[in-house]
């Protein structure tokens, strides 16, 4: 949409630049006092922009409007758009609430080191709005140096008063609440560190007493020494040394129009800035990747504006039109008689504005942006992130320059609780100038907290949390799906999700019909997890024999179960025949006589008395000797099944699985599409009563189908998937799904409507690419259909493995780079054929428990 500056820069008034520093009262939750007045402050959410329809981003954008001329009409404003470093070590204590299992603190630990490697900035969005003056409290102070920094006097404030300021700004917040912004009371912590930051001390921040920080410990937030240059401050810490450099650039000049998505989004874009500092090289790597010198300038912006009432809006707006119409009819009668195109088009924007005015949420603001460049390294580093700076917003109109002589004066100005001290160097303009810079905007996506499994990739920078386990405890569906093409890592996505299960103490059970998971037990055991690895092979007989799995649920639950799983294995004239009945009292008598198994069933039809018993027993004999028919029927070889319900992490392996389509008679079956059938239903058997047993309602559980489309070729199959998934909330149990076919999915109404993430890898069909946006709620259009077609590439065209679109439970979307933590894990993880070889002839430990 255009966003129109209809009112051009005017001279400011009111503002003061030899004013002294805000002098300190106290700090509260929501609260900055100082001795002449009191200013609410609020964190403001980010919005997920990126990937949003142009319809919702005029919906919201209209929303921010109304918010503007309603809300904060009248008030004076101040919005912080501030960075931090991503605390590493932070990620070290959430682990020690989410994990329980396994060595986790080493998991963490790799998780850690790779976060403190990427050091992704964190965005604070804060907005400070004055609420009152303090009568009678100012005091006059002599003047002291910036040298000196901000000041604290002896004022106090008591009790009746706070609680009095408390209520103000909470009743201011609960209207800011029902914004776009979804602003939120500052806590006093965050309002210590907005503060102390500026000093770059790295000091602990002082604990606030009863809920306020007051007297000494708000003294000691201040202390430092900000030295003044014409183009730049130091900052110097205790003992002399300078700590960083920072300069206070001013945005002078705008574009008459300015387009949102695009140069509009002046506030946004601030993520995008990069550069590349000044390296010797002669302390480069010669193997270190160019890509990794660019690194963000991540500059900060302080804008104090003021949102005029309407009424007074319109009056301005009317005496700049009446200007304008008597300059273009003096000029008519001038012998030129040409009043000129610029009055003429002044005239017109000014009545248009006044229209707009009357019928929408549209008035005008008096803003001054300013933007913050700050280097830690040198003053030579400082210059060329804003030369970045400069030449980002020059590439979109925008005039950006050093406030130059001024830049103490521009410093004091960005702190809170101060005020506007160089009034000419803003703007006067309708409030979509303002509000279409998308502050607020972004990419932002996955769960507010939970295990880090990788980095957002759009505009805003920041990391990605994603718990496939958290879906029951926060009542929500709990079905995930991983969609894309072969190769571009969605089965290591979703490796690394049942990693993250495990450590939190989950059973996972994933149903690996592909071959390629056996990496995530290696994986599960080099960090001390509870994990087992079964295939189909005779040497695994019977380790997904019924009878055991279903040992808990009882033997009335398996003597219906058994008898169904072998009529399906049995030759289709034998079941003709009426093999059914022989197989059924065979399973009776063998469940009589005590500890039962599948094995025992057949060895009792081959000695039947019943001709057609001992065919049939026969019949299922050989078939057990089959890869396919060992594992549910075979005599074991070796100790009880490694599968049960524990915490830890099974994987079992079903390659070679050929079930048949849905139109596909039974008795066309071939003997290795029953085998598969048979083997299937053992599976599915024990995933549905596993997660619907009582006695497990406590255990989280997760249920992970790679190759997903092998389930939903199959009514049985896609019937699991259905249930699964709609009771997974209720069971507390997860459904992590990994395919590629994602109209196969669409097709699933019990499937659908229970998703709860989405990452959408790359791509390529028209048909699938619909499927796909489907899935994720983007609209079927070429837009998105070029979205899932590049997502997953390099600009060069080259593969990149885990980049996908992520629609997260709030439906919101964004793209997300998946990342593995360590080139170790990578490797364990490899589903490669390659890695396939290499593990080849590794012999599975799955028979056993392996000690955690």
């Amino acid at each position: 949409m255009k966003v129109l500056q209809k009112v051009g820069t005017f001279l400011g008034v009111g503002g003061d630049r030899s004013a002294m520093p805000p002098q300190y009262v106290a700090l509260a939750d929501g609260l900055v006092i100082t001795d002449s007045h009191t200013e609410a402050w609020y964190v403001l959410a980010s919005s997920n922009t990126d990937l949003m329809s142009e319809t919702a981003r005029d919906g919201e954008l209209d929303a921010a409007n109304s918010a503007l001329a309603r809300t904060l009409a009248g008030h004076e404003c101040h919005l912080r758009v501030l960075w931090s470093p991503l605390h590493a070590e932070d990620y070290a204590a959430e682990a020690a609430e989410m994990f329980t299992a396994g060595d986790w603190q080493e998991w963490a630990q790799i998780r850690v080191g790779r976060l403190d490697q990427i050091a992704l900035p964190t965005r604070h969005l804060l907005l400070g709005v004055r609420l009152t003056e303090r009568a009678g409290q100012a005091q006059k102070l002599g003047r002291r140096g910036v040298e000196g920094g901000l000041g604290l006097n002896s004022s106090t404030i008591g009790s009746r008063e706070l609680a009095r300021l408390d209520a103000q700004m909470r009743r201011l917040g609960r209207r800011l609440e029902s914004s776009p912004w979804k602003a939120q009371p500052a806590s006093v912590e965050m309002l210590a560190w907005m503060i102390s930051r500026e000093q770059h001390r790295g000091t602990p921040l002082p604990a606030p007493r009863a809920g306020v920080i007051a007297g000494a410990k708000l003294a000691a937030l201040t202390r430092g020494r900000i030295l003044p240059h014409p183009d730049h401050l130091r900052v110097v810490d205790a003992h002399g040394d300078v700590t960083a450099w920072v300069s206070v650039l001013t945005m002078s000049g705008f574009p008459e129009q300015m387009e949102s998505p695009g140069n509009g989004e002046w506030l946004r874009v601030l993520s995008e800035i990069n550069y590349v500092p000044e390296i010797d090289e002669a302390h480069l790597d010669p193997d270190l990747d160019p890509a990794a010198l660019i690194q963000p300038v991540s500059p900060e912006a302080s804008v104090r504006f003021r949102v005029m009432p309407k009424r007074d809006a319109l009056k301005k707006v009317d005496e700049a039109r009446r200007l304008a119409k008597e300059q273009r009819r003096s000029a008519s009668k001038a012998s030129a008689e040409d009043p000129g195109r610029d009055i003429e088009e002044t005239e017109d924007v000014m009545a248009e504005l006044t229209r707009d005015m009357r019928r929408e949420d549209v008035t005008l603001v008096d803003d001054h942006p300013r933007v913050i460049v700050t280097s830690e390294t040198s003053l030579e580093d400082l210059r060329a992130r804003i030369d970045a700076v400069t030449t980002h917003y020059g590439g979109f109109g925008i005039e950006v320059t050093v406030g130059e002589e001024e830049q103490r004066e521009l410093w004091l100005e960005m702190q809170p609780g101060d005020q506007l001290r160089v009034p000419d160097l803003g703007h006067v303009r309708d409030v979509t100038a303002l509000s279409g810079s998308w502050w607020w905007g972004g990419a932002k996506v996955g769960d507010d907290r939970g295990p880090i499994v990788g980095y957002l990739t759009g505009s805003t920078p920041g990391v990605f949390r994603n718990d496939v386990t958290a879906g029951s405890d926060r009542g929500d569906a709990t079905t995930t799906a991983f969609v894309g093409r072969s190769g571009r890592g969605k089965t290591t996505a979703m490796m690394l999700s049942l990693l993250d299960a495990g450590f939190r103490g989950s059973y996972a059970l994933a149903l690996d019909f592909k071959g390629d998971l056996g990496g995530l037990v290696t994986a599960a055991r080099r960090y001390g997890l509870n994990a087992h690895l079964i295939e189909t092979d005779p040497k695994f007989a019977g380790a997904v024999d019924l009878f055991k799995l279903l040992a808990a649920e009882g033997v009335d639950v398996a003597r219906g179960e058994v008898p169904a799983q072998l009529s399906v294995a049995i030759p289709e004239w034998l079941r003709e025949a009426g093999a059914e009945t022989p197989i059924t009292r065979a399973v009776n008598e063998v469940i009589a006589q005590g500890d039962p198994a599948t094995w025992k069933v057949i060895e009792y039809l081959r000695q039947m008395d019943d001709e057609l018993g001992r065919k049939a027993g026969e019949a299922l004999y050989e078939l057990a000797q089959n890869a396919l028919g060992a594992p549910f029927m075979g005599r074991p070889t070796g100790a009880g099944s490694p599968i049960s319900p524990e915490p830890g992490i099974f994987v079992v392996q079903m390659p070679g699985l050929s079930l048949p389509q849905p139109e596909e008679a039974r008795r066309d079956w071939t003997p290795m599409k029953r085998l598969s059938v048979a083997l299937m239903h053992s599976m599915l058997a024990f995933g549905v009563t596993t997660a619907g047993r009582r006695d497990l309602r406590g255990l989280r559980k997760v249920v992970a189908v790679p190759e997903v489309h092998v389930l939903t070729a199959t009514r049985e199959g896609s019937s699991f998937l259905q249930y699964i998934a709609r009771v997974g909330r209720a069971l507390a149990t997860s459904l992590l799904l990994d395919t590629q076919d994602p109209e196969s999915l669409v097709s699933m109404v019990g499937v659908l409507e229970q998703l709860t993430t989405v990452a959408g890898f790359q791509l390529t069909t028209r048909e699938q690419q619909n499927a796909l946006a489907e899935l994720l709620s983007l609209p079927k259009d070429a837009h998105t259909r070029a979205l899932i077609q590049s997502v997953g590439l390099l600009p060069d065209g080259e593969i990149r493995h885990g980049h996908c679109v992520i629609r997260d439970r709030r439906f919101s979307c964004a793209t997300v780079q998946w990342d593995v933590p360590s080139a170790e894990l990578l490797t364990l993880l490899d589903t490669s054929p390659k890695a396939a070889d290499q593990s080849a002839d590794d012999t599975p430990v799955s028979m056993e428990k392996v000690d955690a």
